[in-house]
């Protein structure tokens, strides 16, 4: 397996290289030159396997033999060792809840992979990697424990200041060690063009061995594949597929979806579902792609104004435009839509929903309004505690906290604050070198 850079398809690299590299060197996403397809048989037998299997099966064409079988496996088994349970909320509508990893989000998947399979292919270099990571919410959390104490690896996160819950910013600022924060005086999207200066800067790049652990980054991105089949394996009804609502901030998530579809996953539609950042809805409605700032609203971890990952979604569709809208919707929330859902969601069926997976919700229940007879899943992202103060003073429910959140409480945060420049970022990487 070769992937290429969606810039140039002459540039070109394996998974090893694309995962150290974290961006291809002219700017571009790396993207698989072509789609494995999964056998129907695995398909159509998919509750005989455990999710070990499942996750094997779907990542090994992708690592193209840089990895060993066994090496694979144990990464795999070490990415999903927590649950992924799919929760009936009415007879039409399902959560899969993917927050019951280390750091209550589905980020831990990508994060633990991309960690591990880093740490296999540092084994070898003898020169340290920065890995920089730029977050809007749960990205960091997750970089910062799957990356925590990996030999031979040096995390630095960039966060927008005041714009993540104080949860979301306690787990990726208080780890220490080879983990550091950088909390920037800006928008997520000026965390995200910092970091993409850095990779696209000669001189920096001689002296430090850069990598991203962003989305951008395959290994990253490619394993978020898992979700949707771990779904599909818990679907009672497998003569009717069902519709996917993803919460969609910089569309990672939803491409690793719709790039299961390609593979084989059964799936009915899928809906991205976005707040008032709408970048892509107004796409799929008027044809134009028109970036713009991103507005701060309650589920900042969608908060993207130019979503790096659509890209991929327009690679993976680029020989059939027309195709796209006819297997992906997009919806955009409003808070206060996102705050009405919050409450509808507990006070009518008794389930909790962060502000991400209500937009979610709400996105795949306007879907079904206009097409009955259909069910659908949508993707609850993150633990509602991650977001306390809100959803309880919309509830009146005290949420319990979970041990790994009571552990950070009391804990101070370990930051650096700069403004949004690079020249400041760049001194900060190169101090001590």
């Amino acid at each position: 397996m070769q992937y290429y850079s969606t810039s140039d398809p002459s540039v070109k690299a394996d998974f090893r290289e694309a995962t150290l590299k974290g961006q291809a060197p002219d700017k571009g996403l790396y993207f698989p030159e072509f789609v494995p397809q999964l056998p129907k048989e695995f398909i159509n037998n998919i509750n005989s396997y455990s999710k070990q299997e499942i996750a094997y099966s779907v990542i090994k064409p992708f690592t193209g033999g840089t990895i060993p079988d066994k090496e694979l496996q144990r990464i795999v088994s070490d990415t999903i060792p927590f649950d992924f349970p799919l929760v009936k909320i009415s007879d039409s509508i399902y959560s899969l809840e993917l927050f019951h990893g280390p750091t209550l989000a589905f980020k831990d998947v990508g994060a633990r992979f991309m960690s591990r399979c880093l740490g296999y292919f540092v084994s070898g270099l003898d020169q340290k990697i920065t890995v920089l990571v730029a977050t809007s919410g749960d990205t960091g959390g997750a970089v910062a424990s799957g990356f925590y104490e990996v030999e031979g690896v040096d995390v630095v996160i960039l966060y927008p200041s005041g714009k993540v819950s104080s949860v979301q910013e306690l787990q990726l600022t208080t780890m220490g060690k080879n983990i550091s924060a950088l909390e920037v005086k800006g928008s997520f999207d000026d965390c995200q063009q910092l970091v993409k200066q850095a990779f696209a800067d000669p001189a920096l790049n001689r002296k430090l061995f850069l990598t991203s652990a962003n989305s951008i980054n395959i290994a990253r991105w490619l394993p978020q594949q898992f979700y949707y089949f771990f779904a599909w394996q818990q679907w009672g009804d497998k003569l009717r597929p069902p519709v996917i609502s993803v919460p969609s901030g910089n569309f990672g998530n939803i491409c690793a979806g719709l790039l299961a579809n390609r593979s084989g996953l059964p799936a009915a539609h899928f809906i991205a579902a976005c707040n008032s950042n709408d970048v892509v809805s107004e796409y799929l409605r008027s044809g134009h792609y028109q970036p713009r700032k991103a507005q701060a609203t309650l589920s900042n971890a969608m908060d993207v104004g130019n979503p790096s990952n659509f890209i991929r979604i327009l690679t993976l569709f680029s020989k059939e435009p027309g195709s796209l809208k006819n297997l992906m919707s997009s919806y955009s929330i409003s808070d206060e839509e996102t705050k009405n859902t919050i409450l509808e969601t507990w006070t009518r069926y008794h389930y909790l929903t962060d502000p991400h997976g209500a937009v979610g919700y709400l996105a795949l229940k306007n879907y079904l309004a206009k097409n009955p007879g259909q069910k659908g899943i949508f993707l609850e992202t993150a633990h509602p505690v991650k977001f306390y103060d809100l959803v309880e003073s919309i509830t009146g429910h005290k949420i319990p906290l979970p041990a790994t959140v009571q552990s950070i409480l009391d804990k101070k945060k370990q930051t650096t604050s700069i403004e949004v420049d690079y020249k400041e970022f760049k001194d900060y990487l190169l101090k001590d070198k």
